[in-house]
């Protein structure tokens, strides 16, 4: 009987066990180092489990991923969002989609997911072993020799599904991978600007960002103020795509922010059209633009405007100064803050060592690899949670013809 050993108790390391049916061929055993397993699913998509996105073709999918954009094609070929929900379906956790294409179990909770991946891992005959930090993998013949503080585990087959763990990237090291330096993804804006100050919750809808001294890149969708600063899936955005140049930057930087999503020109034409139609109205009960009152009034109060007064007192100046805050602000970024729960890595095992057709290692026979172990990440939005799936699926598809 061959011994397959699974490194992490996360969303890839179950959703192989819950593949891989209970057989006289082999025997599973995940190791976690935590006291509990799949804590990540847990807590995702504020509790509610982002399982995928509502997004079928692969050629379309794979540009959610700033890294592995290549590699998955393949992998998306073989099991895609689709896949996934039957999967979940099948497996009596119903899925459904939203407004923004993100799927969730009908539930609204995690424990669907959880319950299910784990129930099924179970009746699979899979043995979990929490509390077991690995020390050093030790590669002996044709077994890998897993070594935790207090006890060793062989396996004929070794499956690593850690995530952005620093000590087993260290331990792939020493069999001879190359491990992508590792730097945050999917991280928000620390910003201390007045303007901003105590407006927590404050959202646009339809704004545009752009990193002052990147070219050609920006960003529009929904920003969000927080605490800190600035998030939402804009923000979120950029920290994916530019992840390395923030992190060489050391998270210092400027942006610009365009809270209307439309040209200096045009929002100054609606704003002397609203304030020529308006004149007899107070500027503190009339917005000409789709904001909040907090932060229209904010920016009178910046621009010290008397927001008593009517639209006719307002001047040239005050009236441009106001359109300039509006579609043209500069924020200086000092550092970054982890999105709620979000918690995603750019870096890991290089893929061009990786047969994407098996996820099985080209330096190691019987060593695999699935999730952020690899240099691979999305967008959030549910992407690295198929990335996951995806990879976990040809796993257990090769594992089963053993």
């Amino acid at each position: 009987m061959k011994k397959i050993v699974i490194l992490g108790g996360g969303a890839s390391g179950f959703f192989i066990a819950s593949n891989l049916e209970k057989s006289k061929k082999y025997s599973v055993t995940i190791v976690e180092k935590s006291k509990s397993v799949m804590q990540k699913v847990r807590i995702s998509g504020g509790g509610r489990c982002n399982v995928t996105h509502a997004c079928y073709e692969p050629a379309q999918l794979v540009k959610f991923y700033p890294r592995g954009e290549r590699e998955l094609q393949s992998v998306f070929h073989r099991f895609n969002p689709k896949d996934t929900i039957q999967w979940f379906e099948k497996n009596n956790v119903p899925l459904k989609i939203e407004s923004d294409n993100r799927i969730f179990p009908k539930s609204n909770s995690s424990s669907s997911i959880v319950e299910c991946l784990y129930d099924k891992s179970i009746q699979n005959g899979t043995l979990i072993k929490t509390e077991f930090p690995i020390n050093s993998i030790e590669k002996k013949e044709n077994q890998f020799i897993v070594h935790s503080k207090n006890e060793s585990l062989s396996a004929d087959i070794l499956l690593v599904c850690s995530g952005s763990a620093p000590k087993i990237w260290d331990c792939l090291q020493e069999l001879g991978h190359t491990i992508i330096n590792p730097v945050p993804s999917l991280f928000s804006f620390n910003i201390q600007d007045k303007l901003l100050h105590d407006l927590l919750g404050t959202s646009f809808q339809n704004a545009e960002i752009s990193i002052i001294g990147m070219k050609k890149y920006k960003e529009k969708g929904d920003l969000l103020i927080t605490h800190w600063g600035l998030s939402g899936p804009t923000i979120l955005r950029i920290s994916a795509w530019k992840a390395r140049e923030l992190a060489e930057l050391d998270y210092n930087f400027e942006i610009k922010v365009n809270f209307l999503g439309i040209s200096y020109e045009q929002a100054l034409q609606e704003f002397i059209e609203f304030k020529n139609n308006n004149g007899n109205k107070k500027i503190e009960k009339n917005k000409p633009f789709s904001i909040t009152n907090r932060f229209w009034n904010r920016i009178l109060d910046n621009h010290n405007i008397n927001s008593s007064k009517n639209y006719a007192e307002l001047t040239k100046k005050e009236l441009t100064a106001i359109v300039n805050t509006l579609t043209q602000s500069v924020f200086n970024v000092e550092g970054k803050s982890i999105n709620k729960e979000e918690f995603v890595t750019c870096g890991g095992v290089k893929l061009s060592e990786v047969n994407f057709k098996t996820m099985e290692s080209k330096k190691h026979k019987n060593l695999y690899f699935a999730g952020e172990v690899l240099n691979i990440d999305g967008i959030t939005g549910g992407f690295n949670f198929q990335a996951c799936w995806s990879e976990s699926y040809i796993i257990s598809e090769e594992l089963k013809s053993i």
